[in-house]
């Protein structure tokens, strides 16, 4: 788990995505439709990084 703490600029930029359920200083919480477009996604064989940047 990565020690990165987000600044409440980031928290506030982050809380408008669609697929952000909840966030704080310390983490995000991802809704169940991105959790399951993820899903599919990575089983075409995308990799994390190329599925959360779409």
């Amino acid at each position: 788990m990565s020690k990165k703490h987000f600044t409440s600029k980031e928290v506030k930029s982050l809380s408008t995505n669609p697929y952000v359920k909840s966030v704080s200083s310390k983490g995000i919480t991802y809704t169940d439709e991105f959790k399951r477009i993820f899903v599919v996604e990575d089983e075409k064989g995308k990799l994390p990084r190329q599925i959360t940047r779409a």
